[in-house]
């Protein structure tokens, strides 16, 4: 391997110990004889200016975005795509010659899964429980499927007007919350969607068994574990269960290919990821 030619990727973010997209990245560009590699690297959320300067400094080719620097990213760069423009929010970066463009591959990655599955959500009730900026990327791909009825339920005041702004400004009819008034509200949910940390040390879910329903939808996107007590609670009630990392392999796989303008080796990619399980 030339490594005075060798372009390197990463994946910001705190914690981010958990990580699997080197995994990912590193099985594609072996399979596809790339002069690549990919690193996760950790950044402080009061750190992030430093860090993405430090980035700068060694050229990096692009980077991925991670919690909690999502929404705070958007302060750093120089372009950013559509997607962003309307979520506020970038989770892949492109870097051309010093010149950093965002862009979200995360609505893509939500709905991709749904996609597969033959899922349509027209006329869908949907729990999202969270407002950063993943939770505005699956209000963005929402909108996109023509959902009109979202309950958001969160423990940031600030955040609950802010993605209800964004809401509205993307034709959505969103109700806020309280993250501990999940049980209190008797809706019939078609999709629940977990989009906070809530999981990744196996915290026990806030949502009670009654609203599970057998006929609903459990998306969970915290990746690792596979099985969070949320998708347990989804098993044991039956119901239909949409795991984490399969958001994470199509985000990943739309990354790819804005970083190098070609198909993503799909299959290679989940192969690697399951076995990093």
């Amino acid at each position: 391997m030339k490594y005075i030619d060798l372009k390197t990727f990463a994946v910001i973010g705190d914690p981010i110990d958990h990580t699997l997209s080197p995994i990912i990245h590193n099985a594609a560009f072996k399979n596809l004889k790339m002069n690549c590699n990919y690193i996760a690297y950790k950044i402080k959320k009061q750190e992030l200016e430093s860090g993405i300067r430090s980035l700068k400094s060694i050229q990096i080719s692009g980077f991925n975005v991670t919690i909690p620097h999502k929404i705070t990213i958007l302060n750093y760069l120089d372009e950013l795509d559509n997607d962003c423009h309307k979520t506020g929010a970038a989770n892949t970066i492109v870097n051309n010659n010093g010149v950093l463009k965002g862009y979200n591959t995360d609505i893509f990655g939500f709905i991709e899964p749904l996609k597969k599955r033959n899922i349509s959500m027209n006329d869908y009730v949907i729990l999202l429980i969270g407002a950063g900026g993943v939770a505005r990327a699956v209000i963005a791909a929402c909108s996109k499927e023509h959902v009109r009825n979202i309950i958001v339920a969160n423990n940031d005041p600030k955040r609950a007007k802010q993605i209800s702004k964004l809401s509205q400004s993307v034709g959505m009819n969103v109700k806020t919350i309280h993250i501990s008034e999940i049980n209190e509200h008797e809706y019939d949910y078609d999709l629940i969607v977990n989009a906070t940390p809530l999981g990744l040390n196996n915290e026990l879910s806030l949502i009670s068994d009654t609203i599970i329903k057998k006929n609903t939808i459990v998306y969970d996107l915290v990746y690792r574990p596979m099985h969070t007590n949320l998708v347990k609670q989804a098993q044991k009630q039956n119901a239909v269960i949409i795991y984490g990392y399969e958001m994470l392999l199509y985000q990943a796989a739309r990354s790819f290919e804005l970083w190098h303008n070609r198909t993503a080796p799909l299959d290679v990619m989940k192969q690697a990821m399951l076995r990093g399980f």
